[in-house]
C-alpha cells in the first residue's frame, strides 16, 4: 500500500513493492519495483538498433544485453532485417543453432573478410593432412624399427643356437 499527500492509503499498481522509508508508523511510503518477470529489458539487438524491446522480440532470446558484440558482428555481416527474417522462418527448435551459426559465420568473415569460414575450413582440412602424413610417416619408421628388431631377434636365436650345437 502507498500513502499519497493527503493520508489517503492508495494500492500500488505493481506487483511487489519495496518499503522505502518508515517515518510514520500508520502509512510508510513504498517505492515501486518493476514485476519481477524473465524480461531483463532490451536485448543486445533491440539495444544497438534503438528500438523498444518487448517481450516477444524474436532477438530477445539469442542476442541477451550482455553479449553486444555478438550482435553487433551478426548484424554487420548479415543485416538486421536478414536475422530477423531467418530465424521467423524456422521452428523454435532450430533456432538457437541458426544463430550459433550466423554468429560464428560473421565472426569469421570479420577475421578474414576474404575467405571467412571457408579460409578457417580450408586451414584445418590442410593441418589435418599434414598431421595424417606424419602419422603415416611415424607408422612407417615404426615398421622398420620392428623389421629390424626382428631380424636381429632371429639373428641372435641363430648364433646361440649354433653355439649351444658347439658346446654339446
Amino acid at each position: 500500500m502507498e500513502c499519497d499527500d493527503n493520508g489517503k492509503t492508495t494500492i500500488p499498481l505493481a506487483v511487489s513493492c519495496i518499503p522505502f522509508s518508515s517515518s510514520s508508523p500508520s502509512c510508510s511510503r513504498f517505492l515501486l519495483s518493476p514485476p519481477i518477470t524473465g524480461f531483463q529489458g532490451p536485448c543486445a539487438g533491440c539495444r544497438f538498433l534503438r528500438r523498444r524491446c518487448n517481450e516477444g522480440c524474436i532477438l530477445a532470446p539469442y542476442f541477451p544485453p550482455n553479449e553486444p558484440f555478438k550482435f553487433i558482428n551478426a548484424h554487420k555481416v548479415y543485416g538486421a532485417s536478414n536475422i530477423v527474417k531467418t530465424l521467423q522462418e524456422l521452428p523454435q527448435s532450430n533456432r538457437a543453432d541458426a544463430v550459433s551459426s550466423m554468429v560464428y559465420e560473421a565472426n569469421a568473415r570479420i577475421r578474414d573478410p576474404v575467405y571467412g569460414c571457408a579460409g578457417t575450413i580450408s586451414q584445418l582440412q590442410k593441418q589435418i593432412n599434414d598431421l595424417k602424413t606424419e602419422l603415416a610417416m611415424a607408422q612407417a619408421e615404426l615398421s622398420i624399427m620392428q623389421c629390424q628388431q626382428l631380424q636381429q631377434n632371429a639373428n641372435a636365436s641363430f648364433f646361440l643356437g649354433r653355439l649351444n650345437l658347439d658346446y654339446c
